[in-house]
This record gives structure tokens, sequence and C-alpha cells, in this order.
């Protein structure tokens, strides 16, 4: 099977854009649809992730600007590619990492105890 591609892109409050794409090696031929249901049921939103949480590179612009920028980085898609491999991490190891994303359990545990006072 060929390789996977990882499309993202940061995108500040003025629209200015970064984008990049991480290239994992296939050697377990995953199959791209269960990759891609994996990645959008831990996205914020269908759309938002934490790059840091995901371990891939922070695509924000040098100058933090608190009135347009934010923490968020926006999935853009995965594909097969047979272009080269351009990151160390191994594809099932960035799969467990995705895995082990929490922020909805911590964001609606946080939501659930404010309301209920605990």
């Amino acid at each position: 099977m060929p390789n996977i591609k990882f499309s993202y892109l940061y995108r500040d409050g003025a629209n200015y854009k970064n984008y990049n794409s991480i290239i994992f090696d296939n050697p377990d031929n995953i199959v791209l649809s269960e990759l891609e249901n994996l990645i959008r049921s831990k996205l914020i939103d269908g759309t938002w992730f934490y790059v840091n949480e995901w371990k891939l590179p922070d695509l924000h612009f040098k100058a933090w600007d608190d009135g347009i920028d934010h923490a968020w980085h926006e999935f853009e898609s995965v594909e097969y590619t047979d272009e080269q491999i351009n990151i160390p991490c191994k594809l099932d190891e960035f799969i467990a990492i995705i895995e082990k994303t929490d922020w909805y359990i911590k964001f609606y545990k946080s939501k659930y105890e404010k309301r209920h006072n605990k």
C-alpha cells in the first residue's frame, strides 16, 4: 500500500493560513477510511485539534496576536500518496496518540461540574 498523507493547517482569526502535510509509512496497510473515521471522531466540532496533543509541528505564525490567534489547528484531509516519508513518528504511534485524545471529556466534565457545583 502507498504511504499516508495527513494534511492540516493553522488559520488565524484574520483567515491567514499556514499549511503542512505529514507523510507516514503505511507498512500495516491501514485502510484510509478507518483512519479518517478515527481522526474525525477526535476533532473539536469535527474540524479542530491541538497539535501539542497529537505531537505534530505547530503552524502558528511567529508573532502571537491575542486579537486573532487561538490554540487549535484545522484538519484538512488524509489520503494515499507515493510521496516520501517526512516524519520519524510511525503511523501506528500516531494512531495511538490520536486514540488518547480526550479534550472533549475534560471539556464536558468541566461544564457538568460547573452546572452541578461540583
